[in-house]
């Protein structure tokens, strides 16, 4: 089966190895020091265990056009990368292609292929321009929920720090042929890869962490443990979940676990840094608007307030400003 993934850092790097490992046709498409490595030595991973696999076995591209068509393609960036991209992601298809969307956050698809009253709608803060909905058509989505935590150590390699569940769901809430493919795929590369009837509401269980503990972490710098023991970040996390539950309430979408169990959950992660937080200690553009923009958008689209989101949300734009106009980064030292 052919599978090109497009970002190969921590998660598409891991993906690519293990589907290439378990003899699936992988391409990435890479780019700087990370497309190099990969194409002159392949991709590592330094799995839970501390055991490896090494893969040379994959092609190696800086370019979706440069790639054959696929059947499926998964979209591993981050959101606020794939409108530069959205224009060269047809490259890969084929009549059949599937593209799977792996970003944290509300899509930008959120309201396709659904009823409602604000179905077709399109999310603006992850879609300004409407390019990635008009050039990637919802009907060849599959969405995909990542649970695991994981880090590109070194150009090429990459250390998971927990889990490998990845949830898959049509946005028509049926399971299709080609969604059981890609997950009967990834069993045999050695994931969990469980099929949901509602893909939306696996989207809010994993965005009520993401849009707390991120910007919390990115303000002040405080790995996922040390939020949830300290009792005032603990509690300011909570409120904002309770104000998200409210909106995902309001849009049809029910919690299958309660706030305390969300909150331990990410306590037992350990001392991990947030996605957010490496970003802003390396001098990258942050995953904002997917995560806490959109939650704000959804927020006046149903008349829920959001005191705390915002706030949070207010300050975080601001950080992540100034270090984009100094072009600086922010990291504790001692």
């Amino acid at each position: 089966m052919r599978i090109a993934i497009i970002g190969a850092g921590a998660i598409g790097g891991w993906l690519a190895a293990k589907l290439a490992a378990s003899g699936e046709d992988v391409t990435v498409i890479a780019r700087g020091a990370n497309l190099a490595a990969i194409q002159a030595h392949g991709l590592r991973v330094i799995q839970e265990d501390g055991s490896e696999v090494h893969v040379t076995s994959l092609r190696a591209l800086e370019r979706p056009e440069q790639g054959p068509p696929q059947d499926f393609v998964l979209l591993a960036l981050k959101a606020h990368q794939l409108e530069a991209i959205a224009n060269a992601i047809p490259h890969l298809y084929d009549e059949r292609t599937a593209v799977v969307t792996l970003q944290n956050g509300i899509p930008w698809w959120y309201f396709c292929n659904c009823g409602g009253a604000y179905a077709g709608r399109t999310i603006r803060s992850v879609d300004p321009s409407g390019a990635i909905s008009a050039t990637i058509d919802a009907a060849r989505v599959i969405g995909c929920v990542v649970y695991p935590a994981a880090n590109l150590v070194a150009p090429g390699v990459i250390q998971v720090v927990e889990g490998n569940r990845f949830t898959l769901g049509e946005l028509d809430g049926k399971e299709s042929e080609r969604v059981r493919t890609l997950a009967d795929a990834l069993v045999r590369a050695g994931f969990k890869a469980p099929i949901t009837a509602d893909i939306r509401a696996e989207i809010w269980l994993k965005l009520w962490g993401n849009l707390t503990f991120n910007p919390i972490s990115a303000l002040t710098h405080a790995t996922l443990v040390d939020i949830c023991r300290f009792p005032a970040t603990r509690e300011l996390a909570a409120s904002m979940m309770r104000e998200a539950e409210v909106i995902a309430n309001k849009l049809g979408v029910a919690f299958r676990v309660g706030i305390d169990r969300r909150i331990a959950g990410a306590e037992r992660v350990g001392a991990h840094k947030t996605s957010m937080l490496q970003d802003i200690e390396q001098g990258r553009p942050i995953e904002l608007d997917a995560l806490m923009g959109s939650v704000v958008e959804l927020g006046a689209l149903t008349e829920t307030a959001t005191p705390c989101i915002s706030a949070l949300y207010a300050v975080t734009s601001l950080l992540a400003r100034t270090l984009q106009a100094q072009h600086g980064r922010l990291q504790i030292s001692s």
